[in-house]
């Protein structure tokens, strides 16, 4: 008698994760507005479990929804973009964000230099390191810089704004 194996069921928690923390894994990595049924089969459970979850991180601002037939959901960027902030902020001093956002500052220097324009956005393909490949992960990195440069300014804003609340108290 052949063996049976056990029904599939999409509810289940294959690897000991539950529905909503395999949602919140797949949502975190979509970036483009994506269907409920791409997100529950990347899930590993049902569209009627994956819209229930994704009603709730929409709610907590995790995600993002846009379309009506079909909806269609997304991370929100800016939300990861806070939580960034704050983890910078909260595990580096003052001194540390100064000295990384100087660092990232005299970066952005040696691209502009480098590529004789004065943003990433301005480069074409005229412009920069004779090599294609090289040109494109230069400029690549050089957008890295700039966000960072953002996100390092901020938490940086954010900590000097906590300092002197702390020092009015």
């Amino acid at each position: 008698m052949p063996e049976r194996s056990p029904p599939e069921s999409t509810e289940h928690a294959t690897d000991d994760r539950t529905v909503f923390e395999r949602v919140y894994d797949v949502i975190t990595t979509t970036t483009t507005p994506t269907p409920v049924s791409t997100i529950a089969e990347r899930a590993d459970c049902s569209e009627t479990g994956a819209r229930r979850v994704l009603t709730q991180l929409v709610e907590l601002g995790i995600a993002t929804e846009q379309g009506t037939r079909p909806v269609e959901y997304r991370r929100n960027e800016s939300y990861f973009e806070w939580k960034r902030i704050e983890a910078l902020a909260t595990d580096h001093s003052e001194s540390a964000l100064r000295e990384r956002f100087e660092s990232l500052q005299t970066d952005d220097e040696q691209y502009q230099a480098e590529f004789g324009v004065p943003s990433p956005d301005a480069v074409t393909a005229q412009t920069g390191p004779d090599d294609a490949e090289v040109r494109w992960e230069a400029l690549r990195d050089w957008q890295t810089v700039r966000r960072d440069i953002r996100l390092v300014r901020r938490a940086l804003d954010r900590v000097v704004a906590s300092t002197d609340d702390r020092g009015r108290a």
